[in-house]
């Protein structure tokens, strides 16, 4: 039997509105949940393939297990995806208006990330217009698409969840997380277009303060502040005669962009890697199970809005995602510090020991920006110190800019 929209939606306490059918305008403009869904099950996944392949025509990055995939590959994992027995597609919430977000969904195309790239995958299917969307508002929306989530991964037979590539996180097809960001393993990369770079605006005016005179420190209006002097540039004239520059070629849909940069290494050390290795692997078999047993616990309690047991545990998930998303995009980009001891200038993993001009001394390890602790005296390249000390040799003096004044140290030795 068949469970749709209104039904998941009841199962968790709320009461279903709609169903109004895709394209057409959705009246409320309040925050809340809503559910795609398609009139009947379909016994296999209606994916257009030349859709597929605009798709792969307008991100050239999009990888499938690492490599650049056919359109056929790309729409036959999706298809793998696919639950028969069900007739929703898409489960959303918002704490806006769920009318707009349902229009930002609509307006995407497919492979773009605005005005919102949620449930793409539903830009892949034919037919979509047949679809149907109720929705639900409660001021509660995170909370309540979590459970209902795990209500629609009941309804699944173990038999479609164990054919999915993916037999633990159970979503619907044009779900790619749950609601505290877990990610099903799709094995797509770069599915989205990338971010474009803004293009730097020219300064128009130059305010100068004292040295460390915050902007309306004083509670004077801006243009006033600390009673700075305003200088104000020419303005670049403006004629009939001055030639307009020309607009500039537009740029294909395919093409990535030419601002792109590639992501900057992280620097730690060998023994930071093996720290935030270690660390992983508890959050991740350890810490998850637990609060995500808690979590279940606690939505057994009963009203999730005012479930404080339940929301002391979503936000303990939260930041568990939040440090494991973390570690994860710190690993991708880590190099190794390899220290260099027959070198006699301070670099990555050097430890230098200075003097200040009263004759104190300090130490300081120089590392990575993760693994900084003034504290115990490691200190990031990129910190004021650091970047004094980096390449100093044993009797140079350094220049440290500090908020209060300069600083000078005398390097003693580094080792």
């Amino acid at each position: 039997m068949t469970t749709g929209a209104p039904e998941i939606l009841r199962s968790v306490g709320l009461l279903a509105d709609g169903p109004v059918v895709w394209g057409r305008p959705l009246g409320s403009r309040t925050g809340g949940i809503f559910v795609v869904e398609l009139p009947e099950p379909k016994p296999s996944a209606p994916i257009e393939l030349t859709l597929v392949g605009k798709w792969l025509e307008r991100v050239p990055d999009l990888r499938l297990d690492g490599e650049h995939p056919t359109s056929k590959a790309l729409a036959a994992r999706l298809a793998a995806f696919w639950l028969p027995s069900t007739t929703v597609l898409y489960v959303g919430a918002t704490d806006g208006s769920i009318g707009g977000r349902v229009e930002a969904i609509r307006n995407t195309v497919l492979g773009d990330r605005r005005p919102h790239s949620g449930g793409h995958w539903l830009h892949t299917l034919r037919g979509l217009e047949r679809a149907r969307i109720w929705w639900a508002p409660t001021d509660a929306a995170e909370e309540y698409e979590d459970a209902i989530l795990d209500a629609f991964a009941a309804t699944i037979p173990a038999a479609e969840r164990a054919a999915l590539p993916d037999t633990k996180l159970v979503l619907p097809f044009a779900n790619l997380r749950n609601a505290t960001g877990q990610r099903k393993a799709t094995g797509l990369a770069n599915s989205l277009i990338p971010d474009e770079v803004g293009r730097p605006v020219a300064a128009r005016r130059v305010v100068e303060v004292p040295p460390g005179d915050a902007e309306g420190a004083g509670g004077l209006p801006p243009s006033r502040a600390a009673g700075g002097t305003v200088r104000r540039g020419p303005r670049p004239a403006t004629t009939a005669a001055s030639p307009r520059p020309a607009p500039a070629p537009a740029r294909s849909a395919s093409a990535p962009p030419a601002s792109r940069a590639a992501a900057e290494p992280t620097w730690v050390s060998a023994d930071g890697i093996a720290r935030l290795r270690a660390e992983h692997e508890q959050l991740v078999k350890v810490r998850r199970p637990e609060v995500i047993a808690r979590i279940k616990a606690a939505k057994e309690l009963g009203d999730l809005k005012e479930n404080a047991d339940y929301t002391a545990a979503r936000e303990e998930q939260s930041f568990l995602e939040g440090r494991i998303a973390s570690i994860e995009a710190t690993l991708r980009t880590a190099q190794v510090i390899e220290v260099r001891v027959d070198e006699d200038r301070a670099t990555l993993g050097s430890t230098v020991a200075v003097e200040d001009p009263d004759g104190l001394p300090a130490t300081y390890t120089i590392v990575g920006s993760t693994e900084a602790d003034p504290a115990t005296g490691r200190i990031s390249n990129v910190s004021p110190v650091g970047k004094a000390l980096m390449g100093a040799r044993a009797g140079d003096e350094v220049t440290v800019a500090a908020p209060r004044g300069s600083v000078r140290y005398r390097v003693v030795a580094i080792t």
